[in-house]
């Protein structure tokens, strides 16, 4: 049956157009625009790499004179500042917009409002809300970043039925299918860096790249290295155009330092102890830029970062294996709770069908 033409249905023309842009907007939001006059769709655009025109532009682009008297429809606020792009309510306005349909205001607080008001100042009908929860949630990467200058980290993790992330003997290839894996990979493109611990660096000697069957984004490599292990032959640096960045302490060995840098890794100190402050790490990712984190670690530093509360989202792919070995290791490494009260409670779950795994996405509580 075909969807009943209304404002929910432009909007979620809007929406759609805006998800296709994950991930290559770098730390700005995904944003989709619809214009409609007289039941006619006469402009359509999303926001596709920062710096360049927001998604209300291209749409009144498109648009042109005929514009004057029409609807927009917006997944998000106008913008009201001038940043790397002029404002796009007085966009809106210098074409004489009628109406203007907004799912949810800017989380930003240099608009967080702004740009409605204007819209209204200018005598423009402005409704706002619709399908709010929805673009909400397509930019909760963003809405994390721009209000706390720290990156949003989605920690991904493939384990058996019984909780393994490898065999007895560290074998790991592969605990889920090529359907999942080629699904992690679209993960990498649609994230700003993915993090592993160098145990992980050290036994897989992986890439860190994404590797789809069409030209994708490649995410910042970051390795937690507190001793500066990593070598600097590994294959992630066969790569020279993804940036590497290394997270290690104070007392780190200086000429093992220097050799990572010559091979073009930037390290960062994160802290004096024996190993790297993760919370420190996350502020300082933050100033480097970086919006959001695919976590692909290991169970020790999995375990770690959701016992710092620094985990926004968690990815379980659940392969229908059971590998057993007491001493296989586990998705999440860490002290544990006394209590069963007392665990880290999922929320907002969700189970889809990848191939012949399945995945669980959920995010801690409090989160």
């Amino acid at each position: 049956m075909e969807a009943i033409i209304n404002d929910g249905y432009y909007m979620q023309l809007a929406i759609d157009m805006a998800k296709k842009a994950s991930g290559q907007t770098d730390i700005n939001p995904v944003v989709g625009c619809v214009i409609v006059k007289e039941g006619r769709i006469i402009g359509l655009g999303a926001h596709l790499k920062r710096g360049e025109g927001h998604a209300e532009v291209h749409a009144l682009r498109m648009a042109g004179e005929e514009a004057e008297g029409s609807t927009a429809y917006v997944t998000l606020e106008p913008c009201s500042h001038h940043g790397k792009t002029p404002p796009c309510c007085e966009r809106l306005i210098d074409a004489k917009v009628a109406r203007v349909v907004v799912a949810c205001t800017d989380p930003n607080p240099m608009v967080a409002g702004r740009g409605i008001s204007r819209l209204r100042e200018a005598g423009i009908e402005v409704d706002v809300g619709l399908l709010g929860d929805v673009s909400l949630q397509m930019n909760e990467k963003f809405n994390k970043f721009i209000t706390t200058r720290q990156p949003y980290i989605t920690l991904k993790t493939a384990m058996t039925l019984d909780g393994k992330i490898a065999a007895k003997t560290g074998d790991s290839r592969y605990v889920s299918g090529p359907a999942a894996r080629e699904h992690v990979h679209t993960l990498r493109h649609q994230h700003m860096g993915i993090m592993v611990g160098v145990q992980t660096a050290l036994a897989d000697d992986p890439e860190l790249t994404t590797r789809l069957s069409v030209p994708a984004l490649h995410p910042t490599r970051i390795i937690v290295d507190s001793k500066l292990r990593l070598s600097p032959e590994a294959r992630l640096f066969h790569n020279r155009e993804v940036p590497i960045i290394i997270l290690t302490v104070e007392g780190a060995d200086p000429n093992k330092r220097a050799a990572l840098e010559a091979q073009g890794a930037k390290v960062i100190t994160c802290g004096n102890g024996e190993q790297v402050d993760l919370t420190l790490a996350m502020k300082q990712l933050g100033e480097e830029e970086i919006g959001s984190i695919l976590l692909e670690g290991g169970g020790k530093l999995n375990g770690a970062m959701l016992e710092l509360g620094l985990v926004d989202k968690i990815m379980l792919f659940i392969a229908p294996k059971l590998i057993g070995g007491d001493n296989a290791p586990g998705a999440f490494s860490f002290g544990g709770f006394g209590k069963m009260a007392d665990a880290i409670q999922l929320t907002g779950v969700t189970m889809e069908q990848v191939g012949d795994d399945f995945c669980l996405t959920g995010y801690p509580a409090g989160r």
